[in-house]
């Protein structure tokens, strides 16, 4: 079932403080080991989510340790930030092999909600067969919890051969397999079994819309979202909002968007945490960086969710300066960074070309906060030392991080050498990339232009081998776009029959232009083998371009252009929609699957490298 975002404890620090105190006092009056106490103040520990060490400690002083006592301590591993097999399992095992204290059904409970948070189907299965020994066979509630743990483990089906066991079965049973099937992406059984519910509440509604969302299928998420609010069922959570909120945000779709937020307005949940980080995010994934700094502004009580929301978000719109005052505020205000933030921070300095401060943060993420960098930290370091020229200092990195690197990071790499002339090492790079066997076209593409520029053409020979023999194909192309209350699909090569002679014909007014300002179409970037002119009308079809050209026709004269593609936009495309953006004094917005260009005056926000 979805975990609800707890409200904000703001009591929380002086209830642990009381518990402190209360243990104190019991060590000092030495029933700290009588019964009930130590279970009572493991539980006590728990909820005040104060560090696992305490607990594991009064545990293990504690010399009489019975279900209770067991209970506590597997219910403050579940609910830990981060259970680990590590602690789980052995104390599953000290539980039945050194102190033999038979597991009762809260126990098994617990185990199987801890086996939920890890993720550990192999535990799972062992903590079921545990049950069906056990005397407590046809609890219900251990059941329940079965269903949730195999659910989240991605097994649905055997969640299923739980459910069909339950004779009589209670709403939260109900809700769970709804849950389980929808976010396995088993959409038709989690809508056949919601269908078939003697009731259906919020919480029968949210777990089957947030199932349908994170599972991706998010148009459907929308869509329920409908549904729910056409069969009037009261919103009393903000948590719905969000989820329905984060699905707009996936597709896009920013007039579904501005409808949730009034909705969201309308219900009082404007200043909420949580759905204000959910608004963040919508309006920054689409397009709308400026809406999105009002709502983050507007957030009463900001986390680092909400922070680095706001952070990457002006990051991926080329704000680097926006997102590192962000940052500078965020540490003033107390709140830690995590591993997304310094993702974020390392990116807008790779497309500002800060290369000390992205070396400082770098540092500062390790030594500061102790966050191990990942390859995604690397990554965005390379990209930033390679953009910059530091070339031989990004290579140095990729052969000595402790991981693999993969063929998006040695494609960055020769993207930079190409980029600053270094045709020795750009060969070097290439040739050690196609011994790899990329498997992205764009990749290709890459190898092909490099060798080409280099003279070598029996390289390029051999690119086009590869692509043949390993049958690559090239996702086709698709971009949308969002105009009044209509959402446009263009496909490459397609236009709509009822605008295509509006749609083609001003294309080639505005080609006819910039060709007078010096354009000349790059057909480097057409993989197929066609003749020259065949390659030409390709890029001149190629979805964006369809899709702008019927924001200029349709919008309003003044408005924003904001178009999503799927792929991300070739070169050539580029440099088309900066001079369409000088021609029609229009801003464009196009958000890749990259990051986002805006297109204004004939620059883009990119600076030509992305």
């Amino acid at each position: 079932m979805p975990s609800l975002h707890p409200r904000p404890h703001h009591g929380r620090n002086r209830s642990a403080a009381a518990v402190r105190g209360v243990h104190a006092d019991l060590v000092k009056s030495g029933l700290r080991h009588a019964p009930p106490f130590p279970a009572s103040l493991l539980a006590a520990y728990a909820k005040c989510a104060l560090p696992l060490a305490h607990a594991h400690q009064l545990f293990d002083e504690t010399p009489h340790r019975d279900p209770a006592l067991y209970s506590a301590l597997l219910s403050a591993l579940s609910r830990s930030p981060s259970p680990s097999p590590a602690l789980v399992l052995p104390l599953f095992r000290r539980m039945l092999y050194v102190d033999l204290v038979p597991p009762d059904h809260f126990i098994l409970a617990s185990v199987v909600n801890a086996c939920a948070r890890l993720g550990s189907l192999r535990l799972g299965k062992q903590s079921h067969a545990q049950f069906v020994l056990s005397p407590f066979s046809g609890d219900a509630v251990v059941k329940s919890s079965l269903i949730d743990m195999y659910s989240k483990c991605g097994a649905p089906d055997d969640a299923r051969k739980v459910f069909d066991t339950i004779t009589v079965k209670n709403h939260v049973i109900w809700t769970a397999m709804v849950s389980g099937y929808a976010s396995n992406a088993r959409n038709l059984e989690a809508l056949e079994l919601f269908e078939r519910m003697p009731e259906r509440d919020l919480f029968t509604w949210t777990a089957l819309i947030s199932g349908f969302i994170q599972s991706g299928d998010c148009f459907g998420g929308v869509k329920l979202f409908e549904d729910m609010r056409g069969d009037g069922v009261r919103i009393d959570d903000a948590f719905i909002i969000s989820s329905a909120i984060g699905g707009a945000s996936h597709l896009a779709a920013l007039s579904a968007g501005k409808q949730l937020h009034g909705l969201g307005a309308r219900l009082g949940y404007e200043s909420s945490m949580i759905v204000g980080n959910a608004l963040v995010d919508m309006y920054a994934k689409c397009s709308d960086i400026c809406s999105a700094r009002a709502v983050f502004e507007g957030i009463v009580t900001r986390d680092v969710i909400s922070w680095t929301t706001m952070v990457i978000g002006e990051a991926r719109h080329g704000r680097a300066k926006e997102a590192l005052s962000l940052y500078d505020r965020m540490v003033l205000g107390g709140v830690k960074p995590n591993e997304a933030t310094f993702v974020g921070l390392l990116y807008a300095c790779s497309h500002a070309g800060l290369v000390q401060k992205g070396r400082e943060l770098f540092d500062s993420m390790i030594k500061d906060y102790g966050i191990k960098p990942s390859l995604q930290h690397y990554t965005c370091l390379l990209d930033l030392l390679s953009r910059s020229g530091y070339l031989s200092e990004a290579e140095d990195i990729i052969t000595s991080m402790p991981y693999q690197p993969d063929e998006a990071t040695w494609a960055a790499l020769l993207s930079a050498c190409k980029k600053h002339g270094n045709a020795h090492m750009s060969v070097r790079i290439a040739d050690h990339l196609l011994r790899l066997k990329p498997r992205e076209p764009s990749t290709y593409i890459l190898l092909s232009n490099t060798y080409a520029v280099n003279g070598k053409w029996g390289c390029v020979a051999q690119v086009r081998r590869s692509i043949a023999e390993m049958e690559i194909r090239k996702e086709p192309g698709y971009s949308w776009i969002e105009l009044g209350k209509e959402c446009f699909l263009f496909r490459a090569g397609e236009a709509p029959h009822d605008m295509r002679d509006e749609i083609l014909r001003l294309l080639d007014e505005l080609m006819m232009e910039m060709k007078k300002r010096g354009y000349a179409p790059d057909t480097s970037f057409v993989m197929h083998d066609l003749e020259e002119h065949e390659k030409e009308q390709q890029l001149f079809m190629h979805s964006e371009r369809l899709a702008v050209a019927s924001g200029l026709l349709k919008s309003v004269p003044g408005t924003v252009i904001r178009v999503v593609k799927n792929l991300r936009v070739c070169g050539d495309c580029h440099t088309v929609l900066k001079l369409i953006s000088d021609i029609t004094h229009r801003q464009i917005v196009v958000r890749d699957a990259n990051r986002f260009h805006h297109f204004e005056g004939g620059i883009c926000s990119c600076h030509d490298f992305w």
